[in-house]
């Protein structure tokens, strides 16, 4: 029988088997016709310290056990307030309050609403969302409006409000992108918000750029009294090397985005923190100023008390050498693969390498031959890899062995040696 279920960023046309998962542990899946599956792509970037951790499985466990959901507006709950005193003293100390959402793609709609509102509610309106070029933030309305038009939301398109697009900062051309940015900030009609995935761009092909540029950005920004908007739903919690990303250029943005890790991947949670600023613009005895957003899940309980989990694990375990470590093996795995002939600009970037595969007769960018062709094998040799196009990345759970790193990186050198033409 069919299966019912409609699976996302899935060509059911194609008829490509879908593994079934069973149980999941550390860095692997393990599947109903029992295989035990390496995840080298952390379950899409979302699993840090490693698969059903005890320590996040058990405040789960406990929290479920006492309250499931409440109502979050007008009321509240321990694991919520817990959660958000433990973000406040981790975070950068200008980010004083915490909105919580259920996924990346919102929390990056609640920055863009709270960004508008603030200008609305002081009085000063401001209408322009600016964007790097090849961003993504997400799937819903306001998300793709602020990444990269293509592919994966040209059918959409009307529904899409109008952005203005500062270039990505290419080697070489960074200058380039930094005048587009001072010109789009400012003039007659200035913009009210930038929203940037700090150091890598993910879904965009993991484009990676300087800290120096980021914090140049940065710069002209705050001089334009533009509203710098972080979207760190991937790149926090460790993935490039330190907490968060904007941490290697010495900056605060004034809205931050989170998700994914903030659970170490375990259930659906998101924050976007703010400023004070942005918090007392919708401060008023006036209710028709308040922050107009909500879900009907907002602040779960269950997600909150693993959230907090998440956050003993990063201030009693050794995290961040763990994430080091992982760093340095992952580079000394992907020198080896540079080395092939069919490999085009290898680059690493705390626990994210990545790389393209060129073939001459291939499409490039994401509907490239290659991504389909190498998630199938590697799924052939028991490796969760799934290329973004011809961009292949590895972006495994912190706590992989070396067996499973080599497992990954084994799999991508066979396929590289098969007949690709």
């Amino acid at each position: 029988m069919t299966s019912p279920v409609w699976h996302p960023f899935t060509q059911h046309g194609l008829g490509a088997p879908i593994p079934k998962v069973v149980r999941t542990e550390g860095a692997a899946l393990h599947t109903a016709d029992g295989r035990r599956v390496v995840d080298a792509i952390s379950s899409w970037w979302v699993t840090t310290h490693g698969h059903s951790h005890p320590r996040i499985m058990a405040a789960i466990a406990e929290q479920a056990a006492t309250m499931d959901q409440i109502i979050f507006a007008g009321w509240t709950h321990e694991p919520a307030e817990q959660l958000a005193r433990d973000l406040v003293a981790i975070m950068p100390p200008e980010l004083t309050h915490v909105f919580y959402s259920d996924s990346g793609s919102t929390a990056v709609e609640v920055a863009l609403k709270m960004a508008l509102g603030y200008w609305a509610n002081i009085g000063a309106p401001r209408h322009r969302i600016l964007m790097l070029e090849h961003s993504y933030h997400g799937d819903t309305i306001g998300t793709m409006s602020v990444g990269a038009r293509g592919v994966f939301n040209r059918p959409y398109a009307p529904l899409l409000f109008d952005v203005g697009t500062v270039p990505f900062p290419k080697p070489g051309h960074e200058q380039a992108t930094l005048d587009a940015l001072e010109t789009l900030c400012g003039g007659a009609d200035p913009a009210a918000a930038f929203i940037v995935e700090p150091l890598v761009l993910g879904a965009g092909g993991m484009k990676m750029y300087p800290p120096a540029l980021l914090a140049e950005m940065r710069s002209i920004c705050a001089r334009n009294g533009t509203l710098f908007i972080a979207d760190e739903v991937m790149t926090g919690w460790g993935r490039t090397g330190t907490l968060l990303a904007c941490e290697q250029a010495g900056i605060v943005p004034d809205i931050l985005c989170l998700s994914k890790g903030l659970t170490g991947g375990a259930v659906p949670l998101a924050v976007t923190m703010a400023t004070r600023a942005i918090f007392n613009a919708h401060l008023s005895n006036d209710r028709a100023r308040m922050f107009f957003h909500s879900s009907s899940y907002t602040a779960n309980p269950i997600a909150c008390a693993a959230a907090v989990a998440n956050l003993a694990i990063w201030r009693d375990e050794p995290v961040r050498a763990r994430i080091a470590d992982l760093g340095t093996r992952q580079q000394a795995k992907l020198d080896r693969i540079a080395a092939h002939p069919l490999v085009r600009t290898p680059r690493r970037l705390g626990t994210i390498a990545a790389f393209e595969i060129a073939l001459a007769r291939d499409t490039e960018g994401y509907l490239s031959a290659i991504g389909p062709a190498l998630m199938a094998y590697a799924g052939t040799r028991d490796v969760l890899l799934r290329p973004l196009g011809d961009t292949v990345y590895v972006m495994p759970p912190y706590c992989i062995d070396d067996a499973d790193l080599d497992a990954v990186y084994g799999a991508v050198a066979s396929f590289l040696e098969r007949d690709l033409s």
